[in-house]
């Protein structure tokens, strides 16, 4: 017996629907479906033997059989919801979930298991007040006892000291404002401006835009300046007895300096354990500022764990960096990071720091187009090189050529390119200088040609927006 659908119950909606694809149903010009066990009629009266046979397309039955059920939207089908440590406040002393120095009595402020999404909400790496109106009196201002903010420690479920956790950065959503700054006394060519200067960007998920920059964007690849973890008492202790006997011999080094420390009962003026708390500017073996730009979203960092729970926290995020950050700021911002972690038992045997790991990201980071430069060990006889100066002259001041120092090679590498743009591009050199801060990578060329070991600056010339590269 020959099954057919009864056209005279399908829905008025259902109808408008299948008139979209059919035109006015009727019995001349919609197509019959037969079901199993039946035969269809040919226009012309024969009969046609199928077990099986449809000859209406798929979605519009699909449609029929489900004018009765009431769907949402996909766009409100949600997985998981992931646990949000937000901030609250102006600054990091106005907020729970923030602090600026290092020890492991630090206190846990989230717990979350592993696998589970997490979102850090972070301040800018300044914790700072500068906005689309600040100027460089403002950056002259900025105190820098606030660096870095730091949101956490969280408590990763089932982590143990000796144990290692892989921390997935599944995604970093930008504030909308961002700026990369000279600060007096900071920066690789600190000796060379020691002016306050800042450039103000307006920010989106695709690229930097600022007045103070026109005609250059910069893409957003954006990471976490700092990541970390908290150490134990043998960590911190190894730490403060070699920083203390390099600052002894006059390197530079910033001690622990508990005015406007965090948390404060811990590591501030009153504090506890004030003069054990140490800073956030250098990476040490728990990671933290390490300025990996190659740590964007969908590569996964990997860390020692010192102690239960590990004490894993983010901030001073990049919109975007060159490599070197040679003005001692990138493009830096508030943001929000999604993380995921796992734990990898017995894992920290196999890690002295941080490492990382991803896929196809540094295809991405590369630039279309670039502009290089060298730069050796070279120097004007008389001179001591700024980083040098804790070593004593008597001996190199006389030269004009330095053996194996790669730390000359990489500054005269972002002389000759901040000179390369103020004669080719119409920069100023402050601008310049900022332009290789944020646009521009420092790599190793060779490090055995010895005395004249080598570095280059490449040029991301794909920033210069509209002009011919």
């Amino acid at each position: 017996m020959t099954q057919r659908l009864n056209y005279t119950t399908i829905a008025p909606a259902g109808v408008k629907a299948l008139r979209g694809v059919y035109g006015n149903i009727g019995q001349s010009n919609l197509p019959r479906p037969v079901l199993s066990g039946g035969s269809a009629p040919f226009q012309d009266g024969r009969r046609m033997k199928s077990k099986f046979v449809w000859t209406m397309p798929v979605v519009p039955l699909f449609l029929i059989g489900s004018w009765s059920i009431a769907l949402a939207d996909t766009s409100d089908v949600k997985g998981p919801a992931p646990l949000i440590v937000a901030k609250s406040g102006e600054h990091c002393k106005d907020d729970p979930n923030c602090f600026n120095r290092i020890h492991y009595a630090v206190k846990p402020v989230a717990r979350v298991k592993p696998g589970q999404e997490f979102v850090l909400e972070t301040r800018d790496g300044l914790d700072s007040d500068l906005n689309f109106n600040s100027t460089p009196e403002d950056v002259a201002a900025v105190n820098l006892n606030r660096c870095h903010p730091l949101t956490g420690p969280v408590y990763i479920e089932g982590a143990k000291r000796g144990d290692a956790i892989a921390v997935t950065v599944v995604d970093i959503a930008p504030d909308a404002f961002g700026s990369t700054t000279i600060v007096p006394g900071f920066g690789f060519l600190r000796d060379l401006f020691p002016d306050p200067y800042i450039v103000r960007w307006e920010l989106n998920r695709l690229e930097a835009r600022s007045k103070d920059m026109p005609g250059i964007a910069v893409p957003m690849n954006a990471f976490m300046g700092t990541v970390g973890v908290l150490p134990d008492k043998p960590e911190l202790d190894k730490w403060l007895k070699r920083e203390k006997a390099l600052a002894d011999a006059g390197g530079a080094v910033l001690g622990p300096q508990p005015v406007d420390a965090l948390p404060s009962d811990l590591c501030g003026v009153d504090g506890t354990a004030k003069g054990e708390c140490v800073r956030t500017i250098p990476p040490r073996e728990n990671g933290g500022n390490v300025d990996a730009k190659e740590t964007v979203v969908g590569t996964t960092l990997l860390l020692p764990c010192f102690i239960d729970g590990c004490g894993l926290f983010a901030g001073d995020v990049h919109f975007a960096m060159g490599g070197g950050e040679v003005a001692g700021t990138a493009i830096e911002m508030g943001a929000k990071v999604t993380l995921r972690a796992k734990v990898i038992p017995g894992g920290a045997s196999r890690l002295s720091t941080m490492h990382f790991e991803g896929g196809a990201q540094l295809k991405k980071l590369a630039p279309s187009s670039f502009y290089a430069v060298t730069g050796l060990p070279l120097k004007p006889e008389g001179e001591v090189p700024v980083f040098s100066t804790y070593l004593g002259g008597h001996k190199i001041a006389p030269l004009a050529n330095l053996s194996e120092d790669l730390t000359l090679a990489a500054r005269n590498a972002t002389l000759n390119m901040i000179d390369f743009l103020v004669k080719t591009k119409g920069l100023t050199r402050e601008q310049a200088y900022v332009l290789v801060s944020v646009a521009v990578d420092l790599n190793i060329s060779q490090v055995v040609d010895m005395p004249n070991v080598g570095v280059t600056a490449i040029l991301n010339l794909d920033v210069f927006q509209g002009e011919v590269k």
